[in-house]
Formats: C-alpha cells, sequence, structure tokens
C-alpha cells in the first residue's frame, strides 16, 4: 500500500488554502505553492501537487459538470412531483441489487442493510411528498373554481372571475 499523501496530511486550514490557491491559479504555478509551503514549514514537491492538483480538478469539474446538467434538466422539466428524485432512487436500488447479484467482491451486509433501509425510507417520503403535492394542486383547483363561481354570482363579469381565479391558480406555480 502506497504511503498516505503529504497534501492528505496537511491540516485541514492548510489544504483549503491550497485548494483555493489552486483554484485561483487555474491549476498552474506549482513550483510557487510549493516555496509557498515550505515557508510555511511543509515540504511537499511540485510534481506531488501538481499530481494532487490534476485529480482535484478532474474532481471539480466532474462536480461542475454533474451541476450544469442537474440545472439543466430542472429548468427543461420542474420536479414538481419529484420525478427526479424517484429516477434517483430506483437507480440506486439498481445499482445496489447489481452489486448483491454479482457477488464480486467483500459486502458489508450491516452497510447493505442501512442502506436498503434509507432507500426505503426515501421512496416512503417521496410517495408521502407526491401525494401531498397533488392534494395541494387539487385543493388550489376547488378554491379556484369556487372564487370563480362566487365572483360570478356577485355581479362580476366573466372576465373579472377568471381574473381572481387566475390570482388563486399562481399558488400552484
Amino acid at each position: 500500500m502506497p504511503p498516505r499523501s503529504k497534501v492528505a496530511q496537511l491540516p485541514p486550514k492548510v489544504k483549503a488554502w491550497l485548494d483555493q490557491a489552486l483554484v485561483e491559479n487555474n491549476f498552474s504555478g506549482y513550483e510557487l505553492l510549493s516555496a509557498e509551503l515550505a515557508g510555511r514549514g511543509y515540504s511537499i514537491g511540485k510534481s506531488a501537487l501538481h499530481s494532487y492538483g490534476q485529480s482535484f480538478e478532474e474532481r471539480l469539474a466532474a462536480l461542475k459538470m454533474a451541476s450544469e446538467q442537474a440545472k439543466a434538466v430542472v429548468a427543461v422539466a420542474p420536479d414538481d412531483d419529484g420525478a427526479v428524485n424517484e429516477a434517483l432512487l430506483r437507480l440506486t436500488q439498481e445499482r445496489l441489487f447489481t452489486l448483491l447479484a454479482d457477488g464480486k467482491g467483500p459486502l458489508d451486509i450491516s452497510k447493505v442493510g442501512k442502506t436498503v433501509a434509507e432507500i426505503i425510507k426515501a421512496s416512503v417520503t417521496q410517495k408521502k411528498y407526491a401525494a401531498e403535492a397533488e392534494a395541494r394542486r387539487a385543493a388550489l383547483q376547488e378554491a379556484a373554481d369556487r372564487i370563480g363561481q362566487a365572483a360570478q354570482a356577485r355581479g362580476l363579469t366573466a372576465e373579472e372571475a377568471s381574473f381572481w381565479r387566475e390570482q388563486v391558480l399562481k399558488g400552484m406555480g
């Protein structure tokens, strides 16, 4: 087993500074960073910093891409009913089942059990949220219909009644 990375052994504040410096320097200037760390009492060569920096940059790029994709999905298909969460739960269930079925490598059965329990709890919560959202939509729709009828009964024009009905339905958005 290879020795633990010198960067991983840095105190949290120094590592946070290093991460920030890497981002600010666009993942370059490793000699200067090595010299700065030496000035702070940490001997880490530019090659080790470059290796860490590459890995960090890749993780950051993957996270950024995932965030951008999630924003694009939400922009195109807002998740009012929790469909994205439901899909994520199903993917997690499928992946866990595949791991169990493959039987490759040791699995900590207590962790698997805990994960299954968390998935079930999340699924129940998701279904409860979807049912509550549907109930809210139905209640708003009913209120809007009643306001429209009441407005017309009190002498408002169909256009005025429609305006008030739409005001109530804005609560659904």
